[in-house]
């Protein structure tokens, strides 16, 4: 009996010393997604002419994520994911944001899962030990929409008036995507229901500028029932 007792005390030591190792690496991690965070935060009262020194001074940060990367998959042992992830998604979900808002305003696409793995150093081969899941990624897009939906309208105070349409382009193209997928999580759910509330400040913002004749670039000719409405 004493020797069973021995042997859980020395399990629950050992987790114990590897939950706090994993802590103190989320927490680096956690450091450097807040920063970015805060960097990326300018670009609502950033020039357009500016936003470009402002997103090289982000990535340097999003590539030293890696390192967390490569000491969480080094600390965990084989085969133990799912029992220590809820320790780091939100910080890797924070870290995928940043990536996707920097990857969206550079090259007006959206950042694949597999770009992802790349820029945080995720190697497939650590898939049973840290990985980037699905769900992960998807609520970061749903964040990137979110943030994007407070762009369209500082855009516009800030004398962008074609930032609307472009951002309303991507957004129609990401909830439609979302749209094709079967989500069974209720807080992925229950995410991507806010998503049309997004999408509509968006289309509101579109047609006010569409409206006054402020945007260079034709607006879409069709404006959702829901956005009528509410003129």
């Amino acid at each position: 009996m004493n020797s069973q007792l021995d042997y859980i005390n020395d399990l629950l030591e050992k987790d114990s010393e590897l939950r706090d190792k994993i802590r103190d690496e989320v927490h680096d991690l956690d450091k450097k997604t807040r920063m970015m965070a805060g960097i990326l935060n300018k670009l609502h009262s950033t020039p357009q002419d500016q936003i470009a020194p402002l997103l090289d001074s982000v990535r340097p940060i999003i590539q030293s994520c890696r390192k967390n990367s490569s000491a969480l998959a080094e600390i965990i042992p084989p085969n133990q994911l799912w029992k220590w992830k809820d320790m780091w998604s939100i910080s890797l979900r924070n870290a995928i944001y940043s990536a996707a808002l920097v990857e969206y305003v550079t090259t007006r696409s959206l950042i694949s899962l597999e770009q992802v793995n790349a820029t945080l150093g995720i190697d497939d081969a650590w898939k049973d030990r840290f990985a980037l899941t699905a769900e992960d990624y998807l609520h970061a897009l749903i964040t990137l929409v979110n943030e994007l939906s407070r762009l369209a309208v500082n855009s516009v105070t800030m004398g962008n008036f074609d930032e609307p349409l472009k951002i309303s382009i991507f957004v129609k193209d990401v909830f439609s995507g979302f749209s094709m997928l079967n989500l069974k999580n209720d807080t992925l759910r229950r995410r991507y229901d806010s998503l049309k509330y997004d999408l509509k400040k968006i289309e509101e913002v579109v047609y006010d500028v569409s409206l006054r004749k402020l945007s260079g670039t034709k607006a879409p000719e069709e404006v959702s029932d829901a956005t009528k409405s509410s003129q």
